[in-house]
């Protein structure tokens, strides 16, 4: 597999529900794996894969992305549409390696792993059973160069912001919502008094949210 990554693998044969975790701009492979008891009582699978762009966050300690970020500029449109390949062929690699449920395949991304959701799921809206973005933004660029298809009707999508962010501000996540509603998708949307994280609030709503739409509905092969 190309991305280092972190994986709770539950008790059992499986196969089991699933939750791909992908970190936000400076995190790393373990910075998402600590939701996984919380997801189906600790019996989903959760693969957190790492960013392949490494640099350095302070004196011996390193930060991961997906894609370059540069103070006051967008970022470069090529670099955005690489990492999404890297995930996809992490994630293909996963599905030979673990015990993952196809049919119960969620999708999850914070901040910038948010937008490596978005272009993951929507572009192969059948593979996934749950998209959620989590204190992230659906670029424009990104959404112009998606198709609509039929089966986005059928993508449970969650979208959770703090409305303090300082880093994105709740602004973004509204667009997304709007740009999100033009393609279909059963949209949950919610915003919370908190800055750029993952409330307890926040926190509840994700797990009930991934439990009921994505975990426990019959899914028919």
């Amino acid at each position: 597999m190309q991305l280092a990554h972190t994986a709770h693998v539950p008790a059992g044969d499986g196969p089991h529900p699933t939750i791909l975790a992908l970190h936000g701009w400076g995190a790393s492979a373990h910075d998402l794996l600590g939701l996984a008891p919380y997801f189906h009582a600790g019996q989903a699978l959760v693969l957190c894969p790492q960013g392949p762009i490494a640099f350095e966050i302070g004196p011996g300690l390193a930060g991961y992305g997906w894609f370059p970020l540069s103070e006051g500029r967008p970022p470069d449109p090529e670099a955005v549409a690489q990492a999404p390949k890297l995930v996809r062929a992490f994630l293909d690699d996963a599905l030979e390696r673990y015990p993952i449920d196809r049919r119960k395949l969620i999708v999850l991304g914070f901040s910038q792993g948010g937008v490596i959701a978005y272009d993951l799921a929507l572009r192969d809206p059948e593979r996934f059973a749950g998209l959620v973005a989590l204190s992230s933004w659906f670029p424009s660029e990104l959404s112009d160069s998606i198709a609509k298809q039929p089966a986005h009707e059928s993508l449970p999508t969650l979208v959770i912001h703090g409305s303090r962010d300082p880093m994105i501000p709740v602004a973004r996540a509204q667009e997304s919502r709007a740009r999100l509603l033009e393609f279909g998708v059963p949209l949950t949307y919610r915003e919370f008094d908190t800055e750029h994280e993952i409330g307890i609030d926040a926190l509840r709503t994700l797990v009930s949210w991934v439990e009921e739409k994505s975990i426990s509905p019959v899914v028919l092969a």
